[in-house]
């Protein structure tokens, strides 16, 4: 009877043993574990381990039990089956809160479990689970024991003021500091008897932690409230040092010298001193010489020298010196008694005190006297003496030697003229017939014909060998012809004049042109009207004038080989050729916008590129390799680009008054003519500004001019009636500066009314130049 009880309470043990391991095996918690180890079949939890020694005990101590049963029936604290009850219960939900988590260690309550994982579980958008770690902190989440704890940064804000919240400050992230754990007093008391090393019994103000000192910190208190000096090692009784036993001065500590009486000098030693001193100058004592030099002395001694300057006179110690200068002897207008022509007439007197002192040639009238006695003193003898001293005070005081140099010598070397040539020299042909000034020359493409233009506005050809004129016409009996200038190409003979404020295009007769070339300059000529017929010319806006009419000049000129007539706004002074020859430029200085035009002769066009010029200009050329178009005003050279529509360059040349200009065959270098006298060459690669200036004119100058058959030669005409024939030749190499050298003047031209040479043109291919003059004749130049 009193076992039935505890077997009850063993069934019941059991029945809640196996209805647990019944729930956990049904829940799957042992899955995986049988894998790891077949060993650990008979593993228990700890708890289970617990009540597994609470049986054995109870089933070691059952003879005890049984020998006490009439003491633990007549116990109060056998349970009821109530207590029964509610004690199983609380055992299976301790139970329910284990968990096994490895095999042969201790089941965790799940709650601690969760405490103690950095981590936690949540459900992402599939419903799955997730787990979420926390930030890392890499400065103080390290593993590393030596890892510094969170610095609080309240400051020196006492840490009572934090009594009444859970915290004691922020750390440099903004983080609170939780206040650390107390503990109860038990656990004080044990803190306080288990004292850990560097204990000091106080607390941190700024973390509230137990204050604990180093090893280093308690040695350093320990020498302090010992009386000893905190740095170890440290003897404050050093040694003294003997300083003027062990420093050697260099300076004594006195400076008075050794005094002479202390010195005892040595019969004996000077003896041998003075012995040795004879054979010195005796010559029985030498120093010693290695034999090399002993022998180039030997040589040196048999050489012979001549002395250049034995016959020098000595010169004076002070060579700078120079002498005061000095005063003129007086003359005969210094006599107290001088002769009657040295003196004055009332008039020169009267005139002499009129003069202010500055301007007069003497500083004294010559008066006579009868006596020496009788002259009184001098009255500005001290301002005599005084501008005396200053001209002795400031007189130089070093003689300069002036330098004889030759002024030729400073000149550049250049080549001889003979080794430049062929170049023009002497005239061949002289060209008359016109009346008055001859304005314009041009040779033909071919080099075959010479065209003029004449004051008297006639166009004349001539034949260019033979002088002979072939062709004339009259364009105007008002207006004299500016400007004559042949198309560049040979497939058409087209000659343009401008007379007034008409551009006429003519094919004249010559006895190089065939008849199909005469026909084809025809064609070419007349191609434009059929263009202007179909109405594909540009309309012009109402009421305004267009920029230039082209129309047929009529029947008498028509039948003289007149073919167009292009009339502009004003009166066109130069006529420039494309290389192509189908376009023409000019320009009217008096035109103001429309000054420069552009011209399409197969099209019958005439354009304004500019809507505003920056001055008036005075000519223009075409580029002869790109489409570059250059516009010379009265100060500047503009460049154009006529494909981009845009200013590329401006040229500075620094002339006051540019009359003409000209492009290089290579189209680098530009020559600039100016009425100030000047020839500007300019390297366009180089600089805006000139490359050489050359003036060797008096007058102005009026046309420059390139050779376009490829030799290296261009001249300039002036107002002087002479041409300037030049050398330049331009290297291939970028690096070198062209030649440029003056190998000519030619004069034949005659000056009417300050009017010299006005124009100047080149053979095609032949090294000849022809020039039109004032006094009505064109001249050949071979």
């Amino acid at each position: 009877m009193k076992s039935k009880p505890v077997e009850k309470k063993r069934k019941a043990r059991d029945e809640e043993s196996d209805s647990e391991s019944d729930d956990e095996l049904g829940n799957g918690l042992f899955d995986g574990v049988l894998e790891a180890s077949e060993d650990e079949e008979d593993y228990i939890p700890s708890d289970e381990i617990d009540d597994g020694d609470s049986e054995s005990e109870a089933s070691e101590g059952s003879e005890e039990v049984d020998e006490d049963d009439d003491d633990a029936l007549l116990s109060d604290d056998i349970p009821s089956d109530v207590e029964g009850d509610d004690e199983m219960g609380k055992l299976r939900k301790g139970a329910e809160e284990l968990e096994i988590t490895e095999p042969g260690v201790d089941p965790k309550p799940k709650h601690q479990e969760e405490e103690g994982r950095n981590y936690r579980i949540e459900k992402d958008a599939n419903g799955g689970e997730r787990y979420v770690y926390g930030e890392i902190d890499p400065a103080y989440d390290s593993d590393d024991s030596d890892a510094q704890g969170p610095v609080n940064t309240i400051g020196n804000i006492p840490l009572s003021f934090y009594d009444t919240y859970p915290h004691i400050g922020y750390d440099i992230n903004g983080k609170k500091i939780m206040r650390p754990a107390t503990g109860d007093a038990l656990q004080s008391l044990l803190d306080t008897i288990e004292v850990p090393k560097g204990w000091t019994g106080l607390t941190d103000v700024n973390t509230g932690n137990p204050l604990n000192l180093t090893q280093e910190e308690l040695e350093l208190v320990r020498r302090v409230q010992h009386g000893l000096v905190p740095e170890e090692g440290y003897d404050p009784y050093v040694d003294t040092v003997e300083w003027f036993t062990s420093k050697q001065e260099t300076m004594p500590l006195s400076a008075a010298p050794e005094p002479k009486r202390r010195f005892l000098p040595s019969k004996n030693e000077a003896k041998q001193v003075m012995k040795l001193v004879r054979a010195i100058r005796e010559g029985r004592i030498l120093p010693y010489k290695p034999p090399e030099e002993r022998e180039r002395e030997e040589e040196e001694k048999e050489e012979v020298h001549f002395d250049l300057w034995q016959d020098e006179e000595p010169a004076a110690p002070n060579p700078m010196h120079i002498p005061a200068p000095k005063l003129p002897p007086p003359g005969y207008e210094m006599s107290y008694n001088p002769p009657e022509e040295y003196l004055p007439t009332k008039e020169e007197r009267e005139e002499w005190e009129k003069t202010d002192p500055e301007d007069r040639e003497k500083e004294f009238l010559p008066q006579k006297y009868n006596s020496l006695r009788k002259v009184p003193a001098w009255g500005t003898l001290v301002k005599e003496r005084f501008e005396r001293c200053m001209d002795l005070y400031l007189a130089p005081r070093v003689r300069k030697n002036r330098l004889n140099i030759d002024p030729n010598s400073l000149l550049p070397k250049l080549p001889s003229p003979a080794e430049l040539k062929p170049f023009p020299t002497v005239v061949q042909t002289i060209f008359r017939g016109h009346e008055g000034t001859v304005r314009s020359v041009a040779i033909d493409p071919t080099g075959v014909a010479l065209a003029t233009g004449g004051s008297d506005g006639t166009v004349r050809v001539w034949e260019l060998l033979t002088g002979r004129q072939v062709w004339s016409v009259k364009l105007s009996s008002e207006d004299p012809v500016y400007t004559v200038r042949w198309r560049p190409t040979k497939d058409a003979f087209i000659l343009a004049a401008s007379a007034g404020e008409d551009i006429f295009l003519m094919v004249p007769t010559h006895s190089s042109v065939t008849p199909t070339l005469d026909q084809a300059s025809r064609d070419v000529l007349a191609a434009g009207f059929g263009y202007a017929t179909n109405g594909q010319q540009p309309a012009t806006a109402p009421g305004k004038e267009p920029a230039g009419k082209w129309a047929r000049p009529g029947t008498k000129l028509e039948d003289a080989g007149v073919l167009v007539r292009v009339t502009v706004r004003s009166a066109v002074k130069v006529i420039t050729w494309h290389r192509r020859g189908d376009h023409f430029a000019t320009v009217s200085p008096e035109g103001q916008r429309s000054s420069v035009a552009i011209h399409t002769l197969s099209k019958h066009l005439t354009q304004i590129p500019f809507r505003k010029l920056h001055g008036l200009a005075q000519t223009v050329v075409f580029h002869p390799l790109k489409p570059l178009f250059f516009v010379a005003t009265m100060r500047t050279v503009r460049c154009y680009d006529l494909q981009k529509v845009e200013l590329v360059k401006i040229v500075q040349p620094g002339a006051k008054w540019i009359s003409s200009l000209d492009i290089h065959s290579g189209g680098d270098h530009l020559i600039v003519g100016s009425y100030d006298r000047r020839l500007l060459w300019h390297d366009l690669d180089l600089s805006n500004r000139p490359h050489k200036t050359m003036r060797f004119h008096p007058k102005a100058i009026r046309a420059v001019k390139y050779h376009k058959g490829g030799l290296p030669l261009f001249a300039d005409a002036s107002d002087d009636g002479t041409l300037q024939i030049f050398y330049g030749k331009v290297p291939n190499d970028q690096l070198e500066s062209p030649t440029i050298v003056p190998v000519k003047q030619l004069k034949g031209h005659k000056v009417v009314n300050q009017v010299g040479v006005v124009d100047i043109d080149w053979h095609p291919r032949e090294p000849w130049c022809v020039s039109a003059g004032a006094d009505g004749t064109a001249r050949l130049w071979m």
